[in-house]
């Protein structure tokens, strides 16, 4: 993807230095079976995408996710020499993406008022509570804002087969997308948590993909490292990973199929193809 190295955004808040210190933990997944977790994952954006390879491999390992000392966080702990640094080009990449979706909606949809992106080390509160890296990037609704851990980048890299900074753009955008759909009141009253909303999240991915390639933004590769992150984090490519087999009525996202035709969807229609003017 092309993009301004130096670029600084307006609309990204760094509170990674706060570092979840003095939230405590997020209250126990103990006893639940696994399909119960993929749901309660669902509170969130992105539910299911980390949750669930998490749980396993805590059950595996014996990791307690409400400590810290789960696999997950053993993985992408922040003290790390490879923790993103608040100085890093990925906080700037992440701005430059945030803001060309943002102009992307200003210029098509009237109304359309910019989004803010937070970024967050272990743990967040947020006005939708609290949440830790294990749930992925997510949408809140009620300030309006998209938060994201930038360790999840190395969890899509690294444990789900999907690299590229394009596909790290489509994270950003799927996510955007909730707030197009805030905007025009499609969330209802609780968290984002229905696959026909994520699936309609996923085609404004694609939308946006279309747009960004119009004006010069992608290059060859691009899209395909989008398409392959829709598939490898749909719902039942994930399950199957996390337990061998799959669930649908626990699905959050839709299937790999779904995502990755959804996004199709809209880069081949726009935003009017994926229902909003």
């Amino acid at each position: 993807m092309r993009w301004d190295r130096n670029y600084d955004s307006p609309n990204v808040e760094d509170r990674r230095s706060e570092g979840g210190a003095g939230l405590g933990g997020l209250g126990g997944g103990g006893g639940l079976p696994l399909w119960g977790l993929f749901a309660v994952a669902g509170r969130f954006g992105w539910k299911g995408i980390v949750v669930a390879l998490i749980v396993v491999g805590a059950l595996v390992y014996g990791g307690n996710l409400c400590s810290g000392s789960g696999t997950y966080d053993r993985a992408v702990d922040p003290r790390s020499a490879t923790a993103p640094q608040p100085d890093s080009e990925m906080t700037h990449f992440v701005g430059f993406v945030l803001d060309d979706v943002n102009h992307t909606w200003r210029d098509q949809l009237p109304g359309y008022q910019d989004t803010r992106l937070v970024l967050f080390r272990n743990a967040i509160r947020s006005a939708c509570g609290t949440a830790t890296t294990a749930v992925g990037p997510f949408y809140c609704q009620l300030d309006r804002k998209v938060y994201i851990d930038l360790a999840f980048y190395d969890e899509l890299r690294r444990r789900f087969g999907a690299p590229g900074d394009f596909a790290q753009a489509y994270v950003i955008a799927h996510e955007v997308g909730h707030h197009v759909q805030n905007l025009r009141h499609l969330l209802g009253r609780g968290e984002v948590s229905s696959v026909p909303v994520e699936l309609q999240a996923d085609c404004l991915a694609g939308a946006w993909a279309k747009s960004a390639e119009t004006r010069g933004l992608v290059e060859v590769g691009d899209i395909d490292e989008a398409l392959n992150a829709a598939s490898q984090i749909g719902d039942d490519t994930i399950q199957r990973k996390a337990t061998g087999h799959v669930q649908p009525e626990t699905f959050t996202h839709g299937s790999s199929a779904q995502r990755v035709g959804s996004f199709r969807r809209g880069y081949d229609g726009a935003a009017a193809a994926c229902g909003i003017r």
